[in-house]
């Protein structure tokens, strides 16, 4: 995923540009907590019948690995390469995938917008919760594209937090949405991503055929799965970069983040309380 600071970059042709968007989240531990929860199944259902023991697969934007670990373990016969913009998380990255005992896995730094690969140089090029954060979605996906060997599949999955949908309807809550939206877009970043996916790989080249475009969800009911998640959220409001990037950018004042998460739990210690995230997929036929 992007820094947490836009950078320059060099894309493979030597030409430098900015890269707009930054990342809304940062590595909090409130950040991470959410992001070691993903897994292969939770997470990259869709992509599953598409990958093969002998494949070459880039994961981008592979934070703490666990995705990227489960990949590298469906690829026995070959190989997977986990990118991430932020060096910091990939030393959790690959503790993830050396606790497993994977040998075909690799972790290396760099941007969506200039993969430094040669054409074709994967079967499967997969990207969980990144093009809601980067600036130009677009180049990301063509990039993506350019990479992917022919035959072989673009995997790009997304939040979309308009549709995202809880009960009970705790007071504070819509106002975390619309702040989280409001910072998301300061940032240069679109929350409404999962929505997009499809237009925005048939504006990078991919034909209609080409794209198959599904939906799935994550909801939390139990007891344990609010606690967590209403948790991290909370935690996540207060102490991670999206608090300082609220704050700095004039969305919300330092109390009104408090209040905010103190929604979070009250909604979190509610018996009949439910939450769910709706994700939009494409899987885009190189």
């Amino acid at each position: 995923m992007p820094h947490e600071s836009a950078v320059h970059a060099q894309d493979r042709h030597g030409s430098a540009h900015r890269e707009s968007a930054v990342y809304t989240h940062g590595h909090h531990e409130s950040v991470l907590r959410s992001h070691t929860w993903r897994t292969a199944a939770n997470s990259a259902a869709y992509l599953l019948d598409a990958i093969e023991p002998h494949m070459e697969v880039l994961d981008i934007g592979c934070g703490p690995g666990t995705i990227t670990a489960d990949l590298a373990a469906l690829v026995p016969d070959g190989r997977v390469t986990g990118l991430e913009h932020a060096p910091d998380v990939l030393e959790q990255a690959r503790a993830t995938a050396e606790g497993r005992g994977l040998a075909n896995v690799r972790f290396v730094t760099g941007d969506v917008h200039a993969l430094d690969f040669p054409d074709g140089s994967f079967h499967v090029t997969h990207a969980h919760q990144v093009l809601q954060h980067v600036g130009d979605p677009v180049r990301a996906l063509s990039e993506m594209r350019r990479v992917t060997r022919p035959g072989g599949v673009v995997a790009v999955r997304d939040a979309d937090y308009a549709a995202m949908t809880w009960y009970p309807a705790v007071e504070g809550m819509d106002d975390w949405l619309d702040l989280y939206q409001r910072v998301a877009r300061g940032n240069g970043g679109e929350p409404d991503a999962g929505r997009r996916l499809r237009a925005w790989a048939r504006e990078a080249g991919f034909a209609d055929a080409a794209i198959t475009s599904t939906a799935t969800a994550w909801s939390y009911a139990t007891a344990e799965e609010r606690a967590w998640w209403s948790g991290l959220w909370a935690d996540r409001t207060v102490a991670s970069a999206y608090a300082r990037l609220a704050v700095d950018g004039g969305h919300a004042t330092e109390a009104e983040l408090n209040r905010i998460a103190g929604a979070w739990r009250e909604w979190g210690a509610r018996e009949d309380a439910w939450f769910g995230v709706l994700h939009g997929e494409a899987l885009c036929r190189v």
